[in-house]
């Protein structure tokens, strides 16, 4: 065999084995597992070992200029789930385009963007504050996307020469993709500090959210990832739901006090216990609707008259819905298919 034939022949075998290891790189980038569509960047990290002065560290995985960095807790907060909740604050860990750390206290802020509270207030995501009393009984959809629901159940009591009731906020529906959560507070007829007033469900499924280690409880689906994790012993959450919103949740109750100074003259069976929950949201739509979810629209201009003790809110025909786990109403855009639940 010639000089010229023999280079021929080589070269014909390494084009060969150039189409075997390029199809075999193809089907290994097919096969390999994919990032969650919905990661949420900002807690994307692994933890590390603490520093030699007990301050918490985590190294970044998220993608973007954070990957690959460390960061640290302050002093001033070493702990990302201190124990003491109440005394000291959280450190929290950005891993996003951010790539901050910040000390914060791990509670609804009533008085912050997105807080539910009292009977009821809201803050809206224009930071103007109104008032939207419901109805007793009545679930209303607080926030409504193309990707998240969120309703409300009502409680109240309406005493004698009233013409409207006093009403606050007993159970939240969180629903997204085809699951529900379900956060509400439990009937107690005097509060307890030490007595956990809180029901937590997923889909049909009461959850029990630990109380040690890193108490909390967390799911995964093809969609995205949701936790649960207490930010105090008792009746005291953050939940995430990653990619769409973030809640910190407390059950309160009414007490003796606040119930002579308001004239709520409730019963003495029923402490009124409900939540007070301050909402962060991480994707909605220009087209967002509810309650509270309309104030985040681009566009919106408040309509509730300031200057005022206590500015009105309506819609309650808009947003009424059929029960809790419903995502319908008239103004409704939710596409999902929620799973069923109850309290």
């Amino acid at each position: 065999m010639d000089t010229r034939n023999l280079f021929l022949l080589v070269a014909l075998a390494l084009a060969f084995i150039s189409m075997d290891a390029s199809h075999a790189q193809g089907q290994g980038k097919g096969n390999s597992k994919k990032a969650a569509p919905y990661d949420a960047a900002s807690t994307h990290y692994d933890v590390l070992a603490p520093s030699e002065k007990g301050q918490e560290r985590v190294l970044c995985r998220a993608r973007g200029a954070c990957s690959g960095k460390t960061l640290t807790c302050p002093a001033q907060c070493p702990e990302r789930k201190p124990k003491k909740n109440k005394k000291n604050k959280g450190c929290f860990l950005d891993c996003s385009s951010k790539c901050e750390v910040t000390c914060k206290w791990r509670k609804p802020n009533c008085n912050g963007y997105g807080s539910l509270c009292y009977d009821p207030r809201f803050v809206g995501g224009d930071g103007v504050m109104f008032y939207f009393h419901g109805a007793k009984g009545g679930n209303f959809a607080i926030v409504s996307d193309d990707d998240l629901q969120i309703n409300a159940h009502f409680i109240g009591t309406r005493p004698q020469g009233r013409t409207r009731d006093y009403t606050w906020v007993q159970a939240l529906a969180v629903m997204f993709d085809n699951h529900t959560l379900v956060l509400a507070a439990k009937r107690v007829s005097k509060w307890d500090d030490s007595f956990d007033a809180l029901t937590v469900r997923w889909d049909s499924e009461t959850v029990d959210i630990p109380t040690d280690g890193d108490a909390e409880w967390r799911t995964n689906s093809e969609e995205r990832e949701m936790v649960v994790e207490r930010t105090d012993d008792t009746n005291s959450v953050k939940v995430t739901v990653a990619g769409l919103v973030e809640l910190n949740v407390k059950v309160r109750a009414i007490g003796e006090e606040e119930n002579k100074v308001h004239n709520y003259q409730l019963p003495a069976d029923d402490a009124f216990a409900h939540l007070e929950t301050q909402f962060k949201f991480t994707k909605v739509s220009d087209l967002v609707e509810g309650v509270l979810g309309k104030t985040y629209r681009p566009d919106y201009v408040s309509q509730v008259k300031r200057g005022v003790p206590m500015p009105m809110m309506g819609g309650e025909d808009k947003y009424q819905a059929p029960s809790l786990y419903s995502p319908l109403c008239k103004a409704c855009r939710f596409k999902g298919q929620a799973g069923f639940a109850s309290i």
